[in-house]
């Protein structure tokens, strides 16, 4: 299919439209840290696909083999949340990426590549997601830091896992593969690393060929059943607001920085970093 190019491009994002399908690539060196031009360019994507008719399904991707979405830039807290209000009204990821999941718009993440924290959520935000066996790695790591997740994978996880799974994935604050993603059901499915573009392509392609009014009412529908009120986001990004100016959370992150926090070579095993930290 001819690849159209009348949508625009972002700094951080990659677009390709094909037809009613936007494919996305994260692409914000070094690593896909979520920061403020990385959520900008989020909230500007979603405000024009959401505007124009003729957009249905948005695929993300990552342009990094090693990192989707590794998680939030802990340097510039204040800024990401700040963008996120240019959508939501709220300095608030988590109410941003509940928008996204309530959106009119089919979303599909592709992962490859470590996807944690806020990325994790990023993701489970999406309608669907697919996993490369060989290359995706997940974790919800913040409670090694003393905080809540705040971006809304408390009220995923739980849905999705049920509640002692829920606690096992974010409390042990580990990594885990695509074939255990799959088994707990943070993903749909995994798929070999050789096959994952054609499959999603194609599902994006049927989806999108069917009609929007209808792809609408059911996700209205199953929102309605599956996903938590907009308060418990919002209450989630709260507390994490609040904790990530805790003292002896500061310590932690700033011991984590000395070990490597936010560098591409000490994230690749960022769960071996962290349970090293001191009291972990």
């Amino acid at each position: 299919m001819p690849v159209e190019t009348d949508f625009p491009s972002y700094e951080t994002l990659a677009v390709q439209k094909e037809g009613a399908v936007l494919f996305l690539g994260v692409r914000n060196p070094p690593m896909n840290l979520l920061g403020p031009e990385l959520v900008r360019d989020l909230v500007s994507l979603i405000q024009r696909a959401e505007a124009d008719e003729s957009i249905q399904v948005l695929v993300f991707k990552s342009e990094d083999p090693d990192y989707f979405i590794p998680h939030v830039d802990l340097t510039q807290v204040e800024e990401y949340r700040a963008e996120a209000a240019r959508l939501v009204g709220e300095p608030s990821i988590a109410l941003l990426f509940h928008h996204l999941s309530s959106s009119r718009l089919v979303t599909i993440a592709q992962i490859e590549g470590r996807v944690r924290g806020a990325g994790s959520e990023f993701v489970l935000a999406c309608d669907m997601r697919f996993a490369a066996r060989e290359s995706a790695i997940f974790s919800q790591f913040e409670p090694a830091f003393g905080l809540l997740p705040g971006g809304g994978a408390t009220q995923h996880l739980v849905r999705l896992m049920g509640r002692a799974r829920a606690l096992e994935v974010m409390l042990s604050a580990s990594d885990y593969d695509a074939e255990f993603a799959e088994r707990y059901g943070w993903i749909n499915r995994a798929l070999p690393a050789d096959e994952i573009d054609a499959f999603v392509g194609a599902l994006a392609h049927r989806i999108a060929r069917f009609p929007g009014s209808g792809q609408a009412a059911v996700k209205d529908r199953v929102n309605a059943i599956a996903l938590a009120p907009a308060e418990d986001f919002r209450r989630d990004s709260d507390i994490f607001g609040a904790g990530v100016h805790d003292a002896e959370t500061q310590w932690l992150i700033r011991t984590a920085f000395e070990r490597g926090l936010q560098t591409r070579d000490s994230e690749m095993d960022l769960a071996q970093m962290i349970g090293t930290l001191p009291g972990n």
